[in-house]
This record gives C-alpha cells, structure tokens and sequence, in this order.
C-alpha cells in the first residue's frame, strides 16, 4: 500500500512543479502574443489591401526598405574591419572602444536623437563645419540613415567581432605559418569561417534599421515621401488613418517574422 501511495504523492508533486513553470511561462507568452495576434487579427478585417497599397504606405515601405538596406551596407563595410581589430586585439583600451560601441544599443531612442542632433544640427557642434561645404544633414533621407546607423550598425559590429574571436587560434596560427599576411588571412580565413555569423548580423542589423523610430523622428522628422520610413507612418496613422498604420504594422511583423526565422536557420545549420 506504501508504494502505490509513494508513487501518487511523487505524481502529484511532479504536476504541480509542471503547473508552477506553466503558468508564468504561459503568461507572459500571452503578453507577447495576444497583442500581435489582436493586431493583425483587426488589420485583416479592415480594408487591409487598399491601406497597404495607398500612396503613404507605398512611399513609406520603399524609403524603408532603401535606406535599411544603405544602413546595412555601411555596417558590412564599416563594421567588419573594425570588429576584426577587436577581435584580434590586445590593448587595454579595447574594452572603452567596446563600451562606446555598445551604448547605442541600450540607449533610450530620444537620447540617441538628441546626440545626433546635437552633433550634427544646423546649429549642433559639425553643423557649421558641415555648412561650409553645403551639406545639411538634418530632415534629410541622409539623416534617416545616419540615425538608422547610428542604433543598428552596434549589432552588426558586436556579432562580427563574436565570431571572429570564435575562430580558432590553431586556424590563424597555421595561416600564418604558410606565409599569409593579415589581408589574406582577413580574407580567406576569418571571413569564410565567421561568415554566417556575419550574415546573421546583417540580418539583425537590417531589421533593427527597419523598425527604428525615436531616434529618427528627432533627427530626420517626419516629411512624407522624404523621412517618413513605415514606423513613423504607423506613428501619423493613429491621427490620420489607422487602417494604413495596421496595415503597415502587419508588414513590419511579417517581415521581422521572416528574418528571425532565417537568422534561426543560419544558426542551426552546423
């Protein structure tokens, strides 16, 4: 009689340690999920078509989906050599260098704006110097892309730098070993072998770029056909028309959606 007991006590015991992690996990999965489900859910049930294929929503998409893609460029180019230098360094100041490039990624949207502003404004601290050659940054669709740079290219350049510090050191040392020089072993070695890491950096990168608001509506504004990328339109469309701002808001899941799941599939792959 003990054990049958013994056994029922151990089930129950089992079922509500089960029910203890559930619950919680489950509620706030349900934070997550229901409000993306309520949203697109009430999209669908709109004139979804015609407010994804209005005038706005169609300039806001492709200035979007330009100027992400110029962002993520600039971080490929920019961010690779730099991340290869940090990865391969052994300077004490190294760790200041990673700390600069880091901020942008947990600072609050509005400060970013603002230190753009402040830097390069019509009045900011490079505004005069950048007036002297005729070039004006701010309410520009270059703004849009030096703001986008500013928070995104941090996440390229962090994931860079991890998979080239993954690399392993026998690799470069026999690299080194057959004559290969630093650009040949750049070239050859570390970026074929941290290649997915990079690609999966670019994707986060162009996703981020994609979905930035705060620090763009402080520094690029919101002119239509001109800085209004697809979260400042969604962000006009709770005044103006708020089945393009569904709309538009349903496209940037879908989208994001897509590129975690390749992003996903990348880091699967052995």
């Amino acid at each position: 009689m003990d054990e049958p007991r013994s056994l029922i006590h151990r089930f129950q015991d089992g079922a509500l340690w089960r029910w203890i992690l559930i619950v919680p996990s489950a509620l706030l999965f349900a934070i997550f999920a229901l409000p993306l489900a309520a949203l697109v859910m009430r999209s669908f049930s709109s004139d979804f078509v015609s407010s994804a294929l209005s005038t706005q929503a169609l300039q806001a998409l492709s200035l979007s989906l330009v100027t992400s893609t110029i962002t993520t460029l600039l971080a490929v180019v920019l961010g690779t050599p730099l991340a290869y230098l940090l990865a391969r360094s052994t300077s004490p100041r190294r760790a200041w260098i990673e700390l600069m490039l880091d901020l942008p990624i947990v600072l609050p949207p509005s400060v970013a704006g603002l230190a753009l502003l402040i830097a390069f404004g019509r009045n900011g601290l490079f505004g005069p110097a950048l007036s002297l050659v005729g070039a004006s940054l701010p309410f520009t669709t270059a703004a849009v892309v030096v703001a986008q740079t500013f928070v995104a290219a941090p996440l390229y350049v962090r994931s860079a730098r991890i998979g080239f510090v993954e690399v392993q050191q026998e690799l470069t040392e026999a690299a080194h070993v057959e004559g290969a020089n630093t650009w040949q072993l750049f070239r050859e070695v570390m970026i074929p072998i941290a290649g997915r890491v990079l690609v999966s950096g670019a994707i986060l990168t162009w996703t981020r770029a994609l979905g930035e608001f705060g620090a763009t509506i402080l520094f690029a504004g919101n002119l239509e056909g001109i800085t209004q990328t697809m979260p400042m339109a969604i962000y006009l469309g709770f005044e103006r028309n708020l089945n393009v701002a569904m709309a538009l808001a349903v496209v940037l899941i879908v989208v994001s959606a897509a590129l975690l799941a390749l992003t996903r599939q990348l880091e699967r792959r052995p």
